[in-house]
């Protein structure tokens, strides 16, 4: 497989074209941003990190029949993935209290909440990434009612998978986003699972292990980031 031209150019990752069509190239970068970009930094070696953190956990979820983009592990910052129509609708679970949770709704922090709340956003950074609901991306001509559906289902379903894998290696899943795509007919997780994407709470200590280290000047981003890497790739 041959990596050709440069196709976008993310926060966190650059995908490239290849000689087939129907896969791309996605290789993680360790530029770091917060609140849509406005804060910027760098996280050395979080390309290295959330490849093979994400590379693992598109592999347990397909094992636990969830469809996804993954293909391969070409590198220690590149994945061999189908090439998705991305849906521009963002998906995020939440369990505990945290975050724009809490900022919106008067939650208090850290509340185990009664079942998840599953929520959809509009996946637009010059609009800040605005909460929407399922009329306003049908509205938006981004995704059917029948898609949005089947999003929300695989989000639940993932959770369910993701709490137990993480409980088992001492991390309470706090919230995390989901990216979707087209592929030939189908509807794919794409995107990552990481540090970046994920909240990770350590289950005896509370203490925040993700990119809310990064977001809020906390110290010890790196060993935060690998700390999760060696609890998903070492801890069987």
């Amino acid at each position: 497989m041959n990596k050709m031209q440069l196709l976008y150019e993310g926060k966190a990752k650059k995908v490239y074209l290849t000689d087939n069509k129907d896969r791309v190239i996605q290789e993680f970068k360790d530029d770091a941003t917060a609140f849509n970009n406005k804060k910027k930094g760098t996280i050395s070696n979080k390309g290295i990190v959330n490849n093979a953190i994400s590379c693992k956990l598109f592999t347990y979820l397909a094992e636990n029949g969830v469809p996804t983009h993954f293909v391969e592990k070409l590198s220690d910052r590149g994945m061999l993935c189908k090439y998705l129509d991305i849906i521009m609708v963002e998906v995020v679970v939440r369990n505990i209290a945290a975050g724009s949770l809490v900022k919106r709704y008067g939650f208090q922090e850290a509340t185990v909440l009664e079942e998840p709340i599953v929520e959809l956003y509009l996946k637009d950074d010059d609009l800040d990434d605005p909460l929407m609901n399922e009329s306003h991306a049908v509205a938006l001509g981004l995704a059917t009612y029948d898609e949005l559906d089947f999003m929300k289902e695989q989000a639940r379903k993932i959770n369910t998978h993701l709490k137990t894998f993480f409980a088992a290696r001492k991390l309470n899943l706090v919230d995390f986003k989901l990216e979707f795509g087209r592929y030939n007919g189908e509807v794919l997780l794409g995107d990552e699972i990481s540090p970046d994407t994920c909240r990770f709470w350590d289950l005896d200590t509370g203490e925040k292990m993700d990119k809310d280290r990064f977001r809020f000047d906390l110290g010890g981003v790196e060993d935060a980031y690998t700390e999760v890497q060696h609890r998903v790739l070492d801890r069987e």
